[in-house]
Protein backbone atom coordinates (compact mmCIF):
# COMPACT_ATOMS: atom_id res chain seq x y z
CA UNK A 1 0.00 0.00 0.00
CA UNK A 2 1.30 3.27 -1.16
CA UNK A 3 1.74 5.58 1.77
CA UNK A 4 1.62 9.60 0.60
CA UNK A 5 3.27 12.08 3.59
CA UNK A 6 1.77 15.80 2.95
CA UNK A 7 4.02 18.00 4.26
CA UNK A 8 3.13 20.96 4.98
CA UNK A 9 5.89 24.09 5.12
CA UNK A 10 6.25 27.72 5.99
CA UNK A 11 9.05 29.40 6.74
CA UNK A 12 11.65 26.23 7.53
CA UNK A 13 14.93 26.88 5.24
CA UNK A 14 17.28 25.45 8.58
CA UNK A 15 15.59 21.70 8.42
CA UNK A 16 13.20 21.60 4.93
CA UNK A 17 15.84 19.24 3.20
CA UNK A 18 16.98 17.36 6.50
CA UNK A 19 12.95 16.17 6.76
CA UNK A 20 12.72 15.52 3.12
CA UNK A 21 15.81 13.59 3.42
CA UNK A 22 14.54 11.37 6.26
CA UNK A 23 10.85 10.87 4.64
CA UNK A 24 12.86 10.00 1.26
CA UNK A 25 14.99 7.20 3.37
CA UNK A 26 12.01 4.99 4.48
CA UNK A 27 11.75 1.55 3.54
CA UNK A 28 8.48 1.88 1.84
CA UNK A 29 6.17 2.55 -1.00
CA UNK A 30 5.23 6.12 -1.31
CA UNK A 31 5.05 9.69 -2.61
CA UNK A 32 6.17 13.72 -1.09
CA UNK A 33 3.55 16.40 -1.48
CA UNK A 34 5.65 19.29 -0.15
CA UNK A 35 3.22 22.52 0.06
CA UNK A 36 4.77 25.57 1.19
CA UNK A 37 2.80 28.34 2.30
CA UNK A 38 4.67 31.06 0.78
CA UNK A 39 7.83 31.04 2.85
CA UNK A 40 9.67 34.36 3.42
CA UNK A 41 13.18 33.14 4.64
CA UNK A 42 14.44 31.72 1.61
CA UNK A 43 12.41 28.16 2.02
CA UNK A 44 10.52 28.20 -1.20
CA UNK A 45 13.96 29.27 -3.54
CA UNK A 46 15.73 26.44 -1.62
CA UNK A 47 12.68 24.04 -2.85
CA UNK A 48 13.13 25.16 -5.99
CA UNK A 49 17.25 24.62 -6.32
CA UNK A 50 17.48 21.80 -4.63
CA UNK A 51 14.00 19.75 -5.15
CA UNK A 52 11.82 20.75 -7.65
CA UNK A 53 11.29 18.21 -10.46
CA UNK A 54 14.59 16.45 -9.67
CA UNK A 55 12.71 13.17 -7.69
CA UNK A 56 9.72 11.26 -9.01
CA UNK A 57 8.27 10.77 -5.79
CA UNK A 58 8.33 14.19 -4.39
CA UNK A 59 5.74 16.38 -5.68
CA UNK A 60 6.25 20.43 -4.70
CA UNK A 61 3.27 23.42 -5.10
CA UNK A 62 3.75 26.83 -3.57
CA UNK A 63 1.10 29.18 -2.40
CA UNK A 64 1.40 33.10 -3.79
CA UNK A 65 -0.13 34.04 -0.70
CA UNK A 66 0.09 32.84 3.58
CA UNK A 67 -2.66 31.01 3.94
CA UNK A 68 -2.10 29.14 7.07
CA UNK A 69 -1.49 25.40 7.80
CA UNK A 70 -4.66 24.10 7.44
CA UNK A 71 -5.01 25.37 3.31
CA UNK A 72 -1.66 23.96 2.78
CA UNK A 73 -2.60 20.72 4.06
CA UNK A 74 -5.78 20.96 2.27
CA UNK A 75 -3.75 21.92 -1.22
CA UNK A 76 -1.56 18.95 -0.41
CA UNK A 77 -4.40 16.20 0.51
CA UNK A 78 -6.39 17.54 -3.32
CA UNK A 79 -3.11 15.60 -4.73
CA UNK A 80 -2.67 12.04 -2.56
CA UNK A 81 -2.68 8.75 -4.75
CA UNK A 82 -1.46 6.24 -1.97
CA UNK A 83 -4.05 4.44 0.14
CA UNK A 84 -2.44 5.94 3.49
CA UNK A 85 -2.34 9.25 3.75
CA UNK A 86 -0.28 11.08 6.90
CA UNK A 87 0.79 14.42 8.02
CA UNK A 88 4.54 14.96 8.49
CA UNK A 89 5.94 18.75 9.53
CA UNK A 90 8.66 20.36 8.32
CA UNK A 91 11.12 20.53 11.36
CA UNK A 92 12.53 17.76 13.17
CA UNK A 93 10.11 17.54 16.09
CA UNK A 94 9.11 13.99 15.06
CA UNK A 95 10.75 11.00 13.48
CA UNK A 96 9.72 9.76 9.99
CA UNK A 97 11.26 6.19 10.73
CA UNK A 98 8.07 5.93 13.26
CA UNK A 99 5.97 5.94 10.41
CA UNK A 100 6.46 2.02 9.28
CA UNK A 101 5.06 1.25 12.87
CA UNK A 102 1.67 3.27 12.52
CA UNK A 103 0.20 2.14 9.24
CA UNK A 104 0.90 -1.60 10.72
CA UNK A 105 -2.64 -1.54 12.52
CA UNK A 106 -4.09 0.13 8.88
CA UNK A 107 -2.14 -2.90 6.94
CA UNK A 108 -2.89 -5.39 9.03
CA UNK A 109 -6.92 -4.46 8.68
CA UNK A 110 -7.55 -3.60 12.45
CA UNK A 111 -7.60 0.64 12.15
CA UNK A 112 -8.65 3.18 9.87
CA UNK A 113 -6.72 6.04 11.88
CA UNK A 114 -3.94 5.89 13.52
CA UNK A 115 -2.49 8.37 16.30
CA UNK A 116 0.83 8.94 17.27
CA UNK A 117 1.17 9.82 20.87
CA UNK A 118 3.61 12.21 22.36
CA UNK A 119 2.08 11.81 25.80
CA UNK A 120 1.37 8.23 26.16
CA UNK A 121 5.17 7.14 26.84
CA UNK A 122 7.58 4.51 25.99
CA UNK A 123 9.84 6.89 23.70
CA UNK A 124 11.92 9.53 23.48
CA UNK A 125 10.32 13.18 24.75
CA UNK A 126 11.80 16.60 24.95
CA UNK A 127 10.96 18.09 28.58
CA UNK A 128 10.12 21.65 27.96
CA UNK A 129 7.24 24.26 27.50
CA UNK A 130 4.86 23.63 30.83
CA UNK A 131 1.96 25.24 29.84
CA UNK A 132 1.92 23.75 26.10
CA UNK A 133 1.40 20.52 27.91
CA UNK A 134 -1.23 21.84 30.18
CA UNK A 135 -2.95 23.52 26.70
CA UNK A 136 -2.70 20.07 25.00
CA UNK A 137 -3.79 17.76 27.97
CA UNK A 138 -6.55 20.63 28.19
CA UNK A 139 -7.81 20.10 24.87
CA UNK A 140 -7.39 16.69 24.83
CA UNK A 141 -9.48 16.26 27.29
CA UNK A 142 -12.56 18.47 25.72
CA UNK A 143 -12.04 16.20 22.97
CA UNK A 144 -12.62 13.07 25.15
CA UNK A 145 -15.27 14.45 26.89
CA UNK A 146 -17.14 16.00 23.46
CA UNK A 147 -16.66 12.53 21.45
CA UNK A 148 -16.63 10.08 24.19
CA UNK A 149 -13.21 8.60 23.25
CA UNK A 150 -9.78 7.83 25.22
CA UNK A 151 -7.26 9.51 22.80
CA UNK A 152 -4.17 11.09 24.62
CA UNK A 153 -2.60 13.40 22.20
CA UNK A 154 -5.25 15.03 20.11
CA UNK A 155 -2.89 17.45 18.78
CA UNK A 156 -0.13 14.99 17.75
CA UNK A 157 1.16 15.94 13.67
CA UNK A 158 0.87 12.17 12.91
CA UNK A 159 -2.57 11.40 12.15
CA UNK A 160 -2.27 8.26 10.17
CA UNK A 161 -5.18 7.29 7.97
CA UNK A 162 -6.74 5.79 4.75
CA UNK A 163 -7.58 7.81 1.77
CA UNK A 164 -11.25 6.38 2.10
CA UNK A 165 -11.67 8.25 5.44
CA UNK A 166 -9.52 11.55 4.10
CA UNK A 167 -12.21 11.55 1.14
CA UNK A 168 -15.17 11.45 4.12
CA UNK A 169 -13.73 14.66 6.10
CA UNK A 170 -14.43 17.68 4.10
CA UNK A 171 -12.21 19.67 5.42
CA UNK A 172 -12.43 23.62 5.62
CA UNK A 173 -10.23 25.11 8.40
CA UNK A 174 -7.33 27.18 7.04
CA UNK A 175 -5.21 27.57 9.85
CA UNK A 176 -4.01 25.07 12.78
CA UNK A 177 -7.34 24.68 13.63
CA UNK A 178 -7.45 21.63 10.83
CA UNK A 179 -6.03 19.29 13.48
CA UNK A 180 -9.28 19.43 15.76
CA UNK A 181 -11.66 19.42 12.87
CA UNK A 182 -10.09 16.20 11.78
CA UNK A 183 -10.40 14.90 15.07
CA UNK A 184 -13.60 15.93 15.22
CA UNK A 185 -14.74 14.41 11.84
CA UNK A 186 -12.63 11.44 12.67
CA UNK A 187 -14.45 10.46 16.14
CA UNK A 188 -18.03 12.13 14.92
CA UNK A 189 -18.03 8.98 12.15
CA UNK A 190 -17.09 6.13 14.53
CA UNK A 191 -13.99 5.11 12.63
CA UNK A 192 -11.29 2.66 14.12
CA UNK A 193 -9.11 4.69 15.62
CA UNK A 194 -5.68 3.05 17.64
CA UNK A 195 -3.28 4.94 18.89
CA UNK A 196 0.14 4.17 19.79
CA UNK A 197 3.35 6.07 21.52
CA UNK A 198 5.93 8.36 18.78
CA UNK A 199 9.12 10.42 19.87
CA UNK A 200 9.20 13.69 20.12
CA UNK A 201 11.77 15.87 20.14
CA UNK A 202 10.23 19.10 20.47
CA UNK A 203 11.19 22.58 19.55
CA UNK A 204 10.99 26.05 21.72
CA UNK A 205 9.70 29.38 19.99
CA UNK A 206 13.14 30.65 19.69
CA UNK A 207 13.73 27.53 17.79
CA UNK A 208 11.17 28.30 15.57
CA UNK A 209 7.92 27.02 16.95
CA UNK A 210 4.83 28.80 15.40
CA UNK A 211 1.60 27.49 17.76
CA UNK A 212 0.73 29.35 20.40
CA UNK A 213 -2.17 30.36 23.16
CA UNK A 214 -4.03 31.86 21.12
CA UNK A 215 -4.98 28.71 18.53
CA UNK A 216 -5.70 27.02 21.47
CA UNK A 217 -9.09 29.06 22.06
CA UNK A 218 -9.77 28.23 17.98
CA UNK A 219 -9.27 24.63 18.75
CA UNK A 220 -11.69 24.42 21.24
CA UNK A 221 -14.83 26.28 19.08
CA UNK A 222 -13.59 24.01 16.57
CA UNK A 223 -13.75 21.04 18.67
CA UNK A 224 -17.62 22.17 20.07
CA UNK A 225 -18.58 23.32 16.74
CA UNK A 226 -18.13 20.32 14.75
CA UNK A 227 -19.50 17.92 17.28
CA UNK A 228 -23.02 19.55 16.64
CA UNK A 229 -22.28 20.77 13.05
CA UNK A 230 -21.12 18.99 9.65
Amino acid sequence: MKLSIVVPVYNEKKTILKIVEKVMALDLEKEIIIVDDCSTDGTCELLKERMDGKYPEVMIFYHVSNQGKGAALRTGFKHVKGEIITIQDADLEYEPEELKDLIKPITDGFADVVYGSRLSGGKPQRMYLFWHLVGNKFLTLITNLLYNTTISDMETCYKVMTKRVLDSLNLKSRRFNIEPEITAKIFKQHYRVYEMPISYYGRDYSEGKKICWRDGFSAIWTLIKYRFMD
